[in-house]
Parts: structure tokens; sequence; C-alpha cells
């Protein structure tokens, strides 16, 4: 299973010197699997660099899972280049949302007056499935999602392949519960073992004071829930949008010191733009 980031910021896209290193583009996650499928979690910004690798490719066939509707996570899908491609065959799973939810939404993103092109217009073959809660299949991958703690609620995501596991929560909140939301104790049964955890951790616990209840992880929580369900890697996500590198950065030695003097070897990282990783 090979996984690349094409976009790790929060809430809205970032731009200027202060965030080279992690990048402005909001959330868009590229899983390639064994059997050659190609799985899409998110529609944020950064896919439309997704987009234009695609289409270069000639890969024409893609997987489409969402964690919510929120604006960061499903603004750039006007602007995947192989939407407008009669050679494109996207299949969308409407998990976490019931009935015909995905397409509502993803249609008033690209109605007037907010978009000059029309969904209606749209070339590329849409195909939707069902709105799935429990576990399935993509090819090589078995995909299984869970209710995040979360303003208007959604799913994260667990891919398993060939005994390695990735698991995918961003905007969870794990301080605080949502109606809809499961507790604590689910997120660590669920990540238990993972290979690779990426996880919200977009506050500090000096912004967590006034940001409780907004749907975002402090990441000194995400950093325990990762120590106490001994994943392998830990990639810290969802960068607020003020941060700048020079303070994930400094984030990221506070969670290695911790680890360090936990006796720990737990591999934690912020999670940046066109990170890749190989399970």
């Amino acid at each position: 299973m090979y996984i690349k980031c094409w976009g790790s910021r929060g809430s809205t896209p970032v731009s200027g010197l202060d965030y080279i290193k992690y990048g402005g583009d909001t959330t868009c996650i590229e899983i390639r699997t064994k059997s050659d499928d190609i799985i899409i979690v998110d529609a944020g910004t950064g896919i439309r660099r997704l987009g234009n690798m695609l289409m270069d490719e000639n890969r024409h066939k893609y997987n489409f899972l969402f964690t919510h509707a929120h604006w960061d996570h499903v603004i750039g899908f006007p602007f995947f280049r192989p939407l407008y491609s009669k050679n494109v065959e996207l299949t969308l799973y409407r998990c976490p949302f019931h009935s015909k939810f995905v397409g509502t939404i993803l249609s008033k993103l690209m109605a007037p007056p907010y978009f000059p092109v029309r969904y209606s217009e749209i070339k590329a073959k849409m195909k939707y499935l069902g709105a799935l809660t429990t576990e399935f299949e993509i090819g090589s991958v078995t995909v299984t999602p869970i209710k995040i703690n979360h303003p208007d609620n959604g799913s994260g995501y667990k891919f398993t392949e060939d005994g390695k596991s990735f698991v995918f929560i961003t905007d969870n909140e794990l301080g605080f519960g949502h109606p809809g939301g499961l507790p604590y104790s689910n997120y660590l049964e669920f990540s238990a073992g993972a290979d690779l955890l990426i996880h919200d951790a977009a506050y500090t616990p000096e912004e967590y004071e006034s940001t409780i209840e907004w749907g975002h992880s402090v990441f000194n929580d995400t950093l325990d829930l990762a120590l106490e369900a001994g994943v392998g890697r830990l990639g810290l996500f969802h960068l607020y949008q003020e941060r700048t590198d020079r303070e994930m950065d400094q984030i990221v030695k506070t969670c290695r010191q911790i680890i360090a003097e936990k006796g720990n070897k737990l591999e934690c990282f912020a999670v940046a733009c066109d990170m890749t990783f190989t399970l």
C-alpha cells in the first residue's frame, strides 16, 4: 500500500514563507493498492495537483471516500481536472453520508453563483455506492469506517492490506464528545497496533482553551492515543492554519521528547504536503 499526502492543512488553505515546509493545501490523501486501485480520501485543495498528475499518467479510474463535508475537505473538487474528461470513471462511496447526500454536496459546490461550470457539465462517469457503515473491500484493501467526534459528524477510516494497516482519522476531537461521536476507548481500539496512524492534532493546550467543541484535538491527546494504541508511526495532521513551519517543528520536538522520556520507540512527525509512505 502506497500513501501520499497532497494536503494536510486544516480549515483553510494558506500560503507564504511561513508555510513552505509543511505546505498550505487542505486535506487530500491518495492511496495506491496492490490490486492497482487508486483511492482518494477527501477533495481539499490538494486534489488539484493530484488530478494533474493522474491525467499526466493516463490513469482514469478512481475510488472516492469523504471524511465529512466541511469546506476544507471538498473545496478542491471543482478543480479536479479529471472531472472534465469523458474517459474518467469515478466511484464515490456515500459513507459517511446517507442517500444522495454526496451528489448533493458536490453539485452545490458547483452551483451558481459559486462556480462557473455546473455539476451537470461534468464529463467523467460518476458512480455512487451506498452509505457503507461497516467493513468493505476496494480491490486488495479492506476499508473499515469509524464515526468521528466532530460537528456535523463524519468518518475516519482504516485501510488494511497484506496484514499492514493505515488509520486515518482527521477532524476528530478526543477531548470532547459530539453528538454521534464515540468514546475515546473506541478510537483506541480502532487504532490499536496500526503501522501508521494519521490523526488530527490541530491545537496546543493553550489554544484549546478557546477552541473546545470546534471538533479538533490537542496534539498531546493525539500523542497519548498513539502511545496507548501501540502504533508504529504517528503523523500529526490537520495543521492549524496559523501554525508556521517553525511552530510545527517545535510541536514535533516536544512530542519526541515525551516519547523518549517514556522509553518508547514511536516515530512521530507532522504530515507535510507530498509526504509519502509505503506499507
